[in-house]
């Protein structure tokens, strides 16, 4: 029983560390660009590559751009708290004498940050696949499937801190 509930717990983990590589996607995808006509331009090239992949309108930028600012600030306190937990992981698995309770007990804090964080990110996709034409819907979840590797082995983490932020 004691083996099922590990394998379980792994895949429990393996699942919601792929839920945070989505959100990992969403906070990297640049929100609060400088567009072609706006003061403080940044040159054409340099626009979002998200609102670029869509062809967003100005009215949609806006909007994506407020949502995932507002996004960020909501889920922030959650991420850090679970950054917090895995930090703590570290150090009872550092521990000279690893108490195995405690570690089982941290790693299902972590899954339930995941788990919440997750039902934040899909709520996320779903309220802004509502302001996207059927096309863009298209684009857009391509562009996430193509960003988003497998728990930090895929193309995301390849490219990790190369895309400069569209923020100035």
């Amino acid at each position: 029983m004691g083996r099922s509930i590990r394998t379980l717990m792994i895949v429990l983990s393996v699942g919601l560390n792929i839920a945070f590589v989505a959100v990992w996607a969403i906070h990297r995808l640049p929100t609060g660009c400088r567009h072609a006509g706006e003061r403080g331009l940044r040159a054409p090239a340099a626009l979002c590559p998200l609102h670029e992949r869509i062809d967003a309108t100005s009215a949609q930028r806006a909007a994506i751009d407020a949502r995932m600012d507002a996004f960020r600030a909501a889920t922030a306190p959650l991420c850090a708290e679970v950054n917090r937990h895995r930090l703590e992981l570290i150090d009872l698995l550092s521990a000279a004498e690893p108490d195995r309770a405690a570690i089982q007990a941290k790693q299902v804090e972590i899954l339930n940050g995941q788990s919440q964080m997750q039902a934040r990110v899909i709520a996320n996709l779903l309220d802004m696949k509502k302001s996207l034409t059927p096309e863009q819907q298209a684009v857009f979840f391509a562009y996430i499937r193509e960003r988003s590797g497998c728990a930090g082995h895929g193309p995301m983490m390849m490219n990790a801190g190369t895309n400069p932020p569209c923020r100035h």
